[in-house]
Formats: structure tokens, sequence, C-alpha cells
């Protein structure tokens, strides 16, 4: 399907009609429109091809490891070790099926665009009104409009009455936009186009007609759609991560196997035994419990933000919260509350404050707080306010506000005041309304007030303050010249320029009902309106400051609106940097010149921005090394929250594409429930960085003890069957407890960590090397002593061995401490979890002792009191040589 005509905003009607052959009066003749759906298609959305059950499974299995997993459980069962291979695969299958589920949760993110377009239109075909399907609507077609509707096509407005459209879906812009037939300029922004409504947009206000330009895939929700089908998710840091370590892991698994196996074999060791060794000790080189703990300790943390209303879609977001380096924040609706509120009066010689306290209006002025019974001016603002109005605020506490937001705030101002509109009208009914004129900006309602009748006008100040001849001063109408009209536009534009939207309030009084409603006025004041900031957004934008976030601010709103709700919001480190969506038009995301990269990098908020400039950003910032979290909820947000590292959907107020694209979903629309859950990811990093050093900190000791007795000539401390035994007891249960740590309460204060940063890195590396080499000293010793000092036989100096190892792993788990922290009271030391494992594990190796058939199995005959002694106490000297060298990290 091809557009029939490129920037019909900016064409004249007449000229719109021609190029699509179609009569504004009567519209399309039926034979004609069916013959243009026919060759164009039906008005719809393409879906994208639907990935099958069995794709999305097979995909689960693709982590290398995946791969690595899977290969220790071949050879657990190679050697005859069911109940080991048994647990990997469970493992596998815990793994595949939570990734099944959020993938094919995540594929039906465009299957709600969809469901935009299955609504019926009302349109002029043959000289007849009907209703159609919105899937059969074609390029030509004259569609009818009033208030409530959805619009299903892209149109070029030919008749517009009091017309206003909310655009946020695509725009993001908080407020209703007027619309008008007057074309305008061609390089306008979609926001700044008033001669069009846009597919997926709705009539809030008024009637009008327009002329089908673009349906389906060629309309603007259509080249969203698009986007957001084609914007790839970047892997999550964590999954690259852990991919790495695989890598490293087989590579370093492999060589440690043949080196003992080698060396056994150049000791005069049966060939097939150390075979079975070797193999033995390449599963236990492996970290079995990693994927499980990991999948386990990000399913622990998704509950924790869940129950803080943090809703996460896809496990691994979990951790990518903790390395976000940057926030693109939506506006309307995540920073704001997404409804106007009146928050100013300018009246003749004073200005008004208004603010909200225990959720009323309260007025201040010059310290004093004035009333509507103290002061005339003020009760007279609030009276046209709530008598020129068409909104109404709802019946009880739970009904919503329908209408204009702003004529909703302009209601709910007074009705604070005590002047709610069915009791003002009880006194002065309404007799006449002259609509709200697009060309005048203006409207009236005419009000009967005994024998005289009152005049109600409301609109924009630059169209009333003209026609004023008086204003209202506090001790009654005056004369208003020239001079004080100039007064009056410069405190206009001063508000303006301050991000506020103005109306004028003015009155008068007449006979009759049928005075020409905008002469003679009287100018009582302007009235300045904003979508507030949530209560808490301030407070969580300094906690990303302290946590070393930076917080961007996008927007469809004008520059001057973006920078006030900016520097209210606390945003950037002095004077905010702002930059308009026009001067990016056309920028290249994948090779932005130096200057223009520069600019993007150091601007604090983005205004009139595009769904296309947004998807820019996010790629231009994650190219300069950022971890980018989006939040966003409109379908306009769509492709750049699929492409962000975390996209962030608000569940309230968001839609339901935002929702399904996003990785995260915040359930109260708090910007501060990002902080919680930022703080969370931080957590589980640190908690899965300390379980994986205890986990190969243990395994390399294992393989260490072996390979180190057989290169000696000494008879194998371990035999295979045991290495296993310990490993499953000493992989997944204490790791797992370490993984449900709950961080310390610095955490916040610290700067986010390099986006590029191991799980595994150098300082780590070298704790897991100091580490491993302890417990295979204190085991190899107590090996030692058994067979030199005690006299034991093999067979009980091998029990002693597998005891001092088995206890020093567990000892071990007080090791995973910070460096920073005490030694005694820390995250380990106060983790229930940790204490319940030890326990737990503390008796399964007590049954392998006690337990006839276990011991017999695991070839472990009793070591005897000296033997036990020598065990427990070889046992805690891993323990106090990582305490010492944790103090010397310290220091």
């Amino acid at each position: 399907m091809a557009r029939l005509i490129a920037d019909a905003h900016a064409h004249e009607i007449d000229k719109v009609a021609a190029t699509l052959r179609t009569d504004l009066r009567s519209g399309l003749a039926q034979a004609e429109a069916a013959a243009r759906l026919r060759k164009l298609g039906p008005n719809k959305l393409r879906q994208q091809r639907k990935k099958g059950l069995l794709t999305i499974l097979l995909h689960q299995f693709e982590s290398f490891i995946v791969w690595l997993l899977a290969a220790a459980a071949a050879m657990s069962f190679f050697l005859g070790d069911t109940v080991e291979g048994l647990a990997i695969v469970v493992v596998l299958l815990i793994n595949g099926a939570i990734g099944f589920s959020t993938e094919l949760r995540a594929a039906r993110s465009m299957e709600a665009l969809l469901k935009i377009a299955e609504v019926r239109t009302r349109v002029r075909r043959g000289d007849a009104e009907r209703m159609v399907d919105a899937r059969e609507l074609v390029p030509g077609d004259i569609v009818v409009l009033e208030a409530g509707d959805v619009v299903t096509v892209d149109l070029r407005l030919t008749q517009a009455s009091n017309l206003h459209c909310d655009e946020s879906v695509l725009t993001g812009e908080s407020a209703p936009v007027p619309k008008g037939c007057a074309p305008g300029p061609a390089d306008a922004a979609l926001g700044d186009r008033p001669a069009m409504a846009y597919k997926g947009t709705a009539i809030t206000r008024g009637a009008g007609e327009g002329v089908v330009v673009a349906t389906g895939m060629d309309s603007e929700l259509g080249r969203i759609s698009d986007l957001a089908q084609s914007a790839e998710g970047a892997a999550a840091p964590l999954e690259r991560r852990l991919d790495r370590l695989g890598h490293r892991l087989v590579w370093l698994t492999l060589a440690l196997a043949a080196a003992t196996m080698a060396l056994g074999v150049l000791r005069g060791h049966d060939w097939a035994d150390m075979f079975q060794t070797g193999v033995a000790l390449a599963v236990a080189a492996v970290p079995e419990g990693l994927p499980v703990v990991a999948t386990l300790s990000l399913a622990r943390g998704m509950w924790r933000m869940a129950r803080r209303n943090a809703l996460i879609t896809r496990l691994s977001s979990v951790e990518t919260l903790g390395a976000t380096t940057l926030i693109l924040t939506d506006k309307t609706g995540t920073l704001t509350e997404n409804r106007m509120t009146a928050v100013r009066y300018l009246l003749a010689g004073a200005d008004v404050e208004a603010t909200r306290d225990d959720g009323r209006l309260r007025f201040t002025a010059d310290g004093t707080a004035p009333t509507p019974d103290s002061d005339a001016r003020l009760a007279w603002a609030l009276r046209i306010g709530a008598l020129c109005n068409n909104a109404a605020l709802g019946d009880g506490p739970q009904a919503a506000p329908a209408g204009d937001p702003m004529e909703v705030a302009l209601l709910s101002a007074a009705d604070d005041a005590g002047m709610s509109r069915a009791r003002l009208l009880e006194r002065c009914a309404e007799v006449r309304e002259h609509a709200f004129d697009p060309d005048r900006q203006m409207m009236a309602t005419v009000h009967a007030a005994g024998e005289d009748h009152v005049y109600a006008v409301k609109g924009a100040p630059e169209s009333v303050i003209p026609l004023c001849r008086t204003e209202l001063g506090p001790e009654g109408p005056r004369p208003l010249g020239d001079a004080g009209r100039a007064d009056w536009a410069a405190r206009n534009a001063g508000a303006a320029k301050e991000g506020l939207r103005l109306l004028a309030l003015a009155f008068k009084r007449a006979p009759g009902d049928e005075d020409d409603p905008y002469d003679g006025l009287t100018l009582v004041g302007l009235v300045c309106l904003l979508d507030p900031l949530r209560g808490t957004v301030r407070e969580a934008i300094d906690a990303c400051r302290s946590a070393g976030v930076r917080v961007i601010m996008l927007t469809g709103d004008h520059a001057d609106t973006a920078q006030t709700i900016a520097r209210h919001a606390g945003l950037g480190d002095g004077a905010l940097r702002v930059i308009e969506g026009r001067e990016l038009r056309g920028l290249d995301p994948a090779a932005p010149d130096d200057a223009t990269r520069d600019r993007i990098l150091a601007a604090d908020v983005f205004a009139r921005v595009d769904p296309e400039t947004k998807l820019s950003l996010v790629r231009i910032y994650q190219d300069a090394g950022h971890v980018v979290a989006m939040t966003g909820d409109g379908v306009n947000d769509a492709p750049a929250l699929k492409k962000a590292d975390i996209g962030i959907a608000m569940g309230q107020r968001g839609t339901q594409v935002a929702r399904e694209a996003a990785d995260m979903v915040l359930k109260d629309d708090a910007f501060g429930t990002i902080i919680v859950a930022m703080r969370q990811g931080r957590v589980i990093f640190g908690n899965i960085r300390a379980f994986v050093v205890y986990l190969m900190s243990c395994n390399l000791s294992e393989v260490l003890v072996v390979a180190l007795a057989v290169g000696a000539g000494l008879p194998a401390p371990l035999l295979p069957l045991q290495i296993l035994f310990l490993n499953l007891v000493t992989d997944v249960f204490p790791a797992f407890a370490l993984g449900l740590g709950r961080g310390d309460g610095k955490i916040m204060r610290a700067p986010p960590r390099d986006p590029e940063e191991q799980i595994v890195d150098r300082p780590r590396w070298v704790l897991i090397g100091v580490l491993g080499v302890a417990i295979t000293l204190a085991t190899l010793g107590a090996f030692g002593i058994a067979l030199f000092g005690l006299g034991l036989d093999a067979g009980r100096a091998v029990t002693v061995a597998f005891l001092t190892l088995g206890l020093a792993q567990l000892w071990n788990v007080f090791n995973m401490r910070s460096p920073a922290a005490d030694p005694i009271r820390n995250d380990v030391t106060a983790n229930a979890y940790v204490w319940g494992a030890l326990a737990f594990c503390l008796g399964l190796i007590a049954l392998a002792l006690v337990l006839p058939g276990l011991s017999a199995l695991l070839s472990l005959p009793a070591p005897g009191g000296a033997g036990l002694g020598v065990a427990i106490g070889m046992s805690f000297l891993p323990l106090v040589m990582g305490q010492v060298f944790l103090a010397w990290t310290k220091r």
C-alpha cells in the first residue's frame, strides 16, 4: 500500500480532495470504495509472523552455559551417578520453562496494537452516512467525528467545530489539542499539525469531518508499529556476562581435568581410574548450581519487586536495573500526574498562588490567604471558570472526571473553594452557550441573574484581553487602556515562559441574553494551569543522582513546558540543556557527527520528540556505553521501550502496547518505584557475584586437592563419587542462601558499575585463587596428618579428607562478605537462609557418615575420634585465612 498524498497537513483541503479523487460532500461511491479496498488492502496493522512454540522452546537452550550444564549431566550419567544427572536435568527444565513463558508473553506485544483498529467508524459514502468496519476504510473516504470517537485512520480535517483531540498516545502531550482546517508548515512536528487527526487518537470534544489520507501501515500508528517490530532488544548485561563466564569455565575445566589425568598416568595410576577421576573432576569444576541459583536469585528479586509495585516480565531485567547508568523518562504520567491543575491566578494588582494541601486547593498572595469571601476578584475568577465550562467532576469519590482536562481543573478549583458548578447554577441558571470558536479561541455562557444576565467568557489571553474595556480591580471595575492591556500581555508571556498554560477569564452584565458575548467585557484575570509533578519525583531523582544515575526527560510537549517541569523535578546539574525534536530530524543514530553526538550526550531535556527520535536516542546512548532504562506509557514509546536495555511501562495510565513491549511495569506509575527496583537489581548482582566466587573457590579446591595429591604420587584423597556428592551438597544450598541476601544500606550511594565489568573481575579471580588454595592446603594437610601422623589406613584417611573439604567449603560461605564489612556483623551473618543452609548441609554430611547404605556407597569408613578432630580443626583454617586476606584487602 502506498501513501497517496504526503504532508497532507501542509496542503489546502481542495488540493487534498483532488489528489484523492473524492467529493468532500458526498464522499466516495460504494463501488469506488470497494475497488480501492481490493487494490490497497484493509486498514489494519501488519502482524508479525508469530514464532512457533517449538522455536521459542529451542531458543531457551542456545546459551553456552546451558550447553555446559548439559555436558555435565551427560558426564554424570556416564559415570552412573543418576541422582546428580537428574538434578542437572531438573535445572535445565526450570531454566527452560521460565525462559519459555517470558518469551511467549513478549511475543504478544504487537497484538495489542492490532486491537486499536477493531472498531466501527461513521463515514459518508454516496451522499449517505453509514457505520462501517474500520478495516474497510480507504483513502478518500469522508469520516464523521464526534466526542468520544477513536480515530481509526489518518485524516486531513475538512470541518472542525470546537474539535479537540487527545494525542498523548502518539505525542506524549498531556492536554487535548485544538483542531482546525488551516494548513500548516510542511516540516511541522507531529504534535504541531492541527489540521490532522491520527489513527489511535481520541476525540475529547466537539465535532468534525476529515478525508482519509492514510490507512493501515501507512498511518503514523502503522509506522510506530513497524518501528516496534524492527527494534531489536539487546541481550541483557547479565546474559552476556554469564555467557562469557561459561566460555571461560569450559576451557579451564577441560585443561584441569586433562592435566590431572596426565599426571596420574605419569605417576603410575591405572589409566581407567584416572579417566574416571578426570571426568569426575570436570563435572566438579563446572558450577552446576550457577544457572539454577542465578535463576532463583533473580526470581526472588522479582517477587520482592512485585511486592513493591514493580512487575518484571523478563528475569534478567532484575539485574539489568542494577547496572543502569541512564534513565530516559517520559514526562506525562511518569514525572507528572497527567492531569491539569490551577496553580496561579493573575488578578489586577495581585498574583494568587494555588497549592494543594490535604487534597484541597489553598490560596496565598503576599503572605495573606485570600478567599472568595474576602476577595471579589478571586471569587469572580473561580465563578467564571466553573460557569463557562462543559466538563464534569463526576458523582462520588470513585467517579472519574469527564471533559477537557483544563475545564476539569477549573471546576475542581471552584469546588475546593465551596463554589461548585451545581450550586452556582442554582442561582445563575444557564440560558445560552456560545460554543468554543477555534478561530476566535474563546467560548461564552449566558446566565440569568435576577433581572440581568451574566456573560461568562474564557479563552486564549491574546484573544480575550484586546476585547476587554475594563478590568476588575480591588474596588471594582476600572477602565483598561492600551498600557493596561500591554501589562496583561506581558504577564501572560512571563507565565507562558514558565511552561504554564493560561486562560483569560472575563464577564459582562447585560439586560438580555442575545448580546454579542465578546463585546464590552470586564477582564477578571488569567488562570495558570500545569500538569503537576508527582509528589515523590524530586526525591526519586535526587536518589538517582546519589546513585550516579543520570535522568533525562523526553516529551512531546513544547520546550518551555518541558523545561519548567524538568526544573521543578530537579533535573540537570545547573542550567538545563534542552534540545527540540526538529533539531534531530534526519539524524543517523549509527553515525551522528561529533558535535551533534556531544550535544545529545550533554542534554537534560528533549522536547517535541517523535517515535523515531526516541529510538535513535536510545541507540546513541547505548553506543556511548550506557545501560539505558526507558520509561513510557504511550503507543509512541513502544519501539524505544523494546530497544532499551530495560523498558519500563506505566501500569495504570500506560497503554497495553507499552506494557507488553516493556521489561518492567510499574503498578503504581510512581517514578520512585524505579529506585526501589534499581536497588534490588544492585543487590542481586552483588549476590550473584558472591555465590559465583563461593562456587568457583569450592570447585577449584576439589580439582586442586586431587590434582596435587595425584601429582605428588599420593593416593587419591577423594573418590569420584565423593566429589560428586560434595559438589551437589555445597554447590546449591549455601550458594542459594547467598543469592537471597538483602544487601546493605549504602548500596545506592555508590556509582553504577562499569557496564562492561565482568561478574568475576580481577580482584575476585584473586580471591577465588586464595580461597581455593586455602581449602586445598587444609584438606591435603588433614589427609597427610591422617596418613602419616595418625597412621590411619587409606580408606579412613580419605574420610578425613572428605570431611575436611566438606566442612571447609561450608565455612567458606562466611568469606563472602564485603571487605569493608564487619567480620562478625555483616550481610552474610545476618542472612537467616545461610544458617539454615549450613544446618541442612551439615545434616547431609553427617548422614553420609552414619547412614550405613550411604556411607558404604560413598566408601566412607568411620575415621575415629582423632580423625574427626583433625577434620573439624583443619576445616576452620580456610575461614581464618580468608578473613585475614579480606582484612588485608580492606587496608
